[in-house]
């Protein structure tokens, strides 16, 4: 009998790009909190002297380095890191079970809806958050709120990325969404300044539309179009990606059950797919670190660099230009040499130009510089991260294993924060808060050297 000939592999079907789309604009959106309220706008606002008692300004006469001013504002950084340590605590204990019963219950777009929207109310609440001393405890706690939903509703997000790629493309889609994010910080950034914020001849009114500046008006009405903006780009995921197919789903249990089914996985996760539970660990690390350069970059700017807040706006164009082009890439090389090759090297890219900002004296040139350099590694390390735990997820249980990634990161959100605010507080000078950020990011690169990709086993 002649032997048929074995057929050749199959083609990789084609992937629908419209889910995918979909699926980037709500990144796009998000830039609305990651880069207007947590970095380069509502931050440095928080940061400014508004929020300083006008007493101690007064006696400043003008000088920045005042030693009683430059202790006021690093005094109101620290409060910042606080309120965002404890909102940490609170995503660290509830975000794996959000994501476990999202995943039982097949309702990832519900609460992914539910979660963006309570961003989104905290971000328009922010317009209530007058420039003076008082308001800088409502400042922070808003910020801290809208990270805590943020984070919820990012379990949501990053699980519905194997919903929209294949194995062969989740680096590229996953590149693609994170870069998405960084143009349309881009974009929504110029909007703002030029609409709100750069002076055309009145140095009392922000932007084309002359708002005036007077209790941080101009900042504040900013933020609350940034809100709109967020609620209309949040929409298209909502509507066009699919839901969790049903045969995917688990069994829904109680909520204080939901801690006892989480124990069981964390069990199997040790038992069978250790490996995971050392990328958690190591991630968490890294993470934290990047969310400490991206949450007291600004403020180290603005305190240390004399930047103005329309000059730190402008670095921020440029930076997410630079993160945007770069991640892009990346996602190409996540899929060809893996991701935590890629995660190697932009942590190392992170550590060695975060060293070089502690001696480059004051000039805004050579922070320019090292600052783009930043860019060029921080989006490929945060997509590759993404991509590796989608990688070794289960079907039906990406849910619970990013809210486990949000926890892992949570559990240890208070070290990027906490070392910042020590060597504030210690030194009184806010550049070496840098100290605290390299010495976290090292930490998560050596913990991320002996980790293999193997996909999970969980019974």
């Amino acid at each position: 009998m002649t032997r048929m000939p074995s057929p050749g592999p199959s083609p990789t079907p084609a992937v629908d790009r419209r889910p995918v789309l979909a699926w980037a604009l709500w990144d796009w959106g998000s830039a609305a909190f990651n880069a207007v309220v947590t970095t380069f706008v509502f931050s440095t606002y928080l940061a400014s002297q508004l929020f300083v008692d006008p007493v101690v300004v007064a006696a400043a006469g003008g000088n920045d380095d005042d030693p009683a001013l430059v202790r006021a504002l690093a005094a109101n950084a620290s409060l910042v890191g606080v309120a965002l340590m404890v909102a940490g605590i609170v995503v660290a204990l509830v975000a794996p079970v959000l994501g476990q019963r999202s995943d039982g219950t097949g309702r990832r777009k519900l609460w992914l809806g539910i979660n963006t929207a309570m961003i989104i109310l905290a971000m328009a609440a922010m317009v209530f958050v007058e420039g003076t001393p008082q308001y800088l405890v409502l400042g922070a706690t808003l910020v801290a709120v809208g990270n805590v939903f943020f984070e919820f509703a990012s379990v949501n997000y990053y699980a519905m990325l194997n919903q929209v790629s294949t194995r062969e493309n989740v680096g590229r889609v996953s590149g693609f969404g994170w870069g998405m994010g960084y143009v349309g910080g881009i974009v929504l950034l110029l909007l703002l300044l030029v609409l709100f914020i750069q002076n055309f001849g009145d140095p009392d009114a922000g932007g084309l539309l002359a708002v005036s500046k007077e209790g941080g008006l101009n900042i504040r009405l900013a933020v609350l179009a940034s809100a709109v903006w967020f609620g209309v780009f949040a929409i298209p995921v909502l509507l066009r990606v699919p839901e969790i197919p049903a045969q995917s789903r688990h069994v829904r249990v109680g909520f204080f059950r939901s801690y006892a089914v989480l124990w069981k996985t964390l069990r199997s996760l040790w038992r069978d797919s250790r490996e995971v539970l050392l990328f958690l660990v190591a991630s968490a690390v890294f993470r934290d670190g990047l969310a400490g350069v991206f949450t007291f970059g600004a403020i180290i700017a603005a305190q240390v660099f004399g930047f103005s807040s329309t000059e730190v706006l402008y670095f921020a164009v440029a930076a997410n230009v630079v993160a945007g082009v770069s991640t892009m890439v990346s996602g190409r090389l996540d899929d060809r040499f893996g991701p935590k090759r890629v995660i190697i090297v932009s942590l190392i890219g992170l550590i060695v130009l975060g060293g070089v900002i502690l001696f480059i004296g004051s000039s805004q040139t050579a922070f320019w510089a090292a600052g783009l350099g930043l860019g060029v590694f921080v989006g490929p390390v945060q997509s590759a991260s993404r991509s590796f735990l989608a990688r070794v997820t289960p079907e039906g249980r990406e849910g619970e294993i990013f809210g486990l990634y949000a926890t892992t990161g949570r559990a240890v959100s208070f070290l990027a924060p906490g070392l910042f605010a020590l060597f504030v507080s210690v030194t009184g000078d806010t550049r070496l808060g840098i100290i605290g950020l390299v010495l976290i990011l090292a930490a998560g690169l050596l913990l991320m050297i002996p980790v293999k990709a193997k996909r999970a086993v969980i019974r």
